[in-house]
């Protein structure tokens, strides 16, 4: 299969990537700053790199961009300095999910694209209604003022689930919530639940980027495991922390 990643170049980006290449994919590479890849990468006849800016490309280059992807996985985020949270793009994961979705819909193709995004353990699914402290809804409500890019999360999800939708003939979606993220040589154990067991804000868990990145793979990879959480929101935590 054939597997568009955009946030290539981020830390989950890339382990997301290196999973992909694991499990056999062809890999499209959606970067701003190619020279920070890996070497292995721009020899890799499986992987295309793309250097773009992708809220700069035309309608006609985003269709372009996903005809004849399979799926699209988006780990886009925005830099943690105050240029990334306060300037522009604000709406930088909304407007890439808007974008390319509308792509693969101009594009009608033959059988659902499956789109997995990359979001939050700190952001509800509202269609499950999940039940948050007083208090953690008082810090939601401060993090929305002052955090454009927690905002920016919360309307990606709320994009899928209200205007893509369950029933799109040509998409299908999962937005992946890790909790607080955090850096690891290797694959290990970690566990999937359907809401947060925890609070994001009071007690955050732990989920190590390359667990992210494999999960996201093995859904797109999966049929059994992408009927199982198509249409959701799943949470990841690592089932221990890593030594």
């Amino acid at each position: 299969m054939t597997i568009l990643v955009v946030g290539a170049s981020g830390a989950t980006g890339r382990q997301l990537i290196e999973q992909l290449l694991i499990q056999g994919h062809n890999v499209k590479a959606v970067v701003r700053s190619p020279e920070k890849l890996p070497e292995s990468w721009k020899n890799n006849e499986c992987v295309k790199i793309i250097s773009a800016s992708l809220l700069d490309l035309s309608d006609k280059e985003m269709m372009e961009l996903t005809l004849g992807c399979h799926s699209i996985a988006s780990c886009l985020g925005h830099n943690m300095n105050w240029k990334g949270i306060y300037g522009q793009p604000r709406k930088l994961v909304t407007d890439a999910a808007r974008r390319l979705c509308n792509a693969i819909e101009t594009n009608k193709p033959e059988s659902p694209i499956k789109f997995v995004l990359m979001n939050t353990a700190g952001n509800r699914n509202r269609d499950l209604s999940e039940p948050i402290s007083f208090l953690q809804k008082c810090v939601i409500g401060l993090l929305r003022l002052l955090l454009p890019p927690h905002v920016d999360n919360e309307k990606a999800a709320d994009y899928l689930r209200t205007q893509v939708g369950q029933n799109n003939q040509f998409i299908e979606w999962a937005a992946v919530r890790p909790d607080g993220l955090i850096d690891c040589n290797e694959v290990t154990d970690y566990e999937i639940h359907p809401s947060p067991i925890r609070s994001a804000i009071f007690n955050a868990g732990k989920t190590s980027r390359i667990n992210v990145g494999h999960f996201m793979a093995t859904l797109i990879s999966e049929s059994n495991l992408w009927n199982k959480w198509k249409g959701e929101m799943p949470v990841i935590y690592n089932k221990s922390s890593p030594n």
